[in-house]
């Protein structure tokens, strides 16, 4: 994809940390209705250093990514530029959105609690209780500096401070059956296995699991679990997003700005929704048949922005306590 290529009339090329199958149906269906042709480029790391390093010629229109850490990445990165959309602003509530209009959120997926179906009773939970003795050698979870993780730990920040948080993050070390590995998916798996009875996992991941006719044995995986939403009866479920902003240079803007108001449009979150087994953002469009299956999810109404606030903490504190060391005998 070259500079001159990028400026024919009937493109728009998108920069993607999201898997290029996740979002091509959408894509199609863009082309279909509006006879634009998407190019998309996919990287699994380095999307702002390539855009900056592409400076003024650079053939990005649209940036498409996961985590509030990778959108306001992107922003402070100086790679984005401000829209403000009517279109686009009436469908994605403003919690989801930056207030200078850097990056819009598209889906949402909870960072829920994996449970076993067969040995944990519980159909009820909150982010507190993880640091319950009760739990000791029972919990497990990936990388505890990743940033789903991360961006729990930076929630936990937002609503009871650091003090709380290192305390709390100390006995969540303590309930660990073993040093923090592997991804969400392989958490169910240590579940099903027995190795512990509860782990942090994203929603979506249990969707996928359960649809993953390729390697079957995910779905034993997703069998062995039920999906509990902490804090339903206080503050909500946190939640994380997908997202899109528009590239600071887009040579093709207009072509970005019609992908992006057809990406906040009910039609397309249904479809996203369906394919990668998240929560649309706007209220009226509605999540898949296996994503309401889970129960209902009441979501943190914490702004996004406040968490992004507190990722540095959170991370800091992780360190602090050792959380990656595993539990202390």
């Amino acid at each position: 994809m070259t500079a001159g290529a990028a400026l024919a009339d009937g493109e728009v090329n998108i920069y993607s940390y999201r898997q290029p199958e996740l979002i091509q149906p959408l894509m199609d269906t863009f082309t279909k209705e509006t006879g634009i042709k998407t190019n998309v480029l996919f990287l699994d790391k380095g999307l702002v250093e390539r855009i900056a390093a592409e400076g003024a010629n650079s053939p990005a229109d649209l940036i498409l990514t996961v985590d509030i850490a990778r959108l306001t990445e992107a922003k402070e990165g100086g790679v984005t530029q401000p829209l403000n959309d009517e279109r686009i602003n009436s469908q994605i509530p403003a919690q989801y959105r930056d207030k200078d209009g850097d990056w819009f959120g598209l889906t949402t997926r909870g960072r829920v609690v994996y449970a076993s179906k067969e040995r944990v009773t519980e159909n009820t939970i909150t982010y507190e209780e993880l640091a319950d003795p009760k739990w000791k050698g029972k919990l497990c979870m990936r990388d505890a500096q990743h940033s789903y993780n991360i961006g729990l730990f930076a929630s936990m920040v937002a609503h009871h401070g650091a003090e709380y948080t290192e305390k709390w993050l100390a006995g969540v070390k303590q309930n660990l059956a073993r040093k923090p590995d592997g991804n969400d998916r392989s958490q169910a798996k240590a579940i099903m296995a027995g190795e512990c009875d509860i782990s942090l996992g994203n929603t979506y991941y249990v969707g996928l699991m359960l649809t993953n006719e390729k390697d079957p044995e995910e779905k034993e995986w997703a069998a062995a679990i039920k999906v509990l939403f902490p804090n339903t009866a206080d503050r909500g479920t946190h939640v994380n997003v997908s997202g899109m902003a528009l590239a600071k240079n887009a040579p093709n803007m207009d072509n970005a700005i019609k992908l992006m108001e057809f990406l906040a449009s009910d039609e397309a979150q249904g479809i996203y929704a369906e394919k990668v087994f998240e929560y649309p953002v706007s209220p009226k469009a509605k999540p898949s048949d296996i994503v309401v299956g889970f129960g209902t999810i009441k979501p943190d109404s914490l702004a996004l922005t406040d968490v992004a606030a507190n990722r540095k903490v959170a991370s800091e504190l992780v360190d602090k306590v050792g959380l990656n060391e595993g539990p202390s005998n």
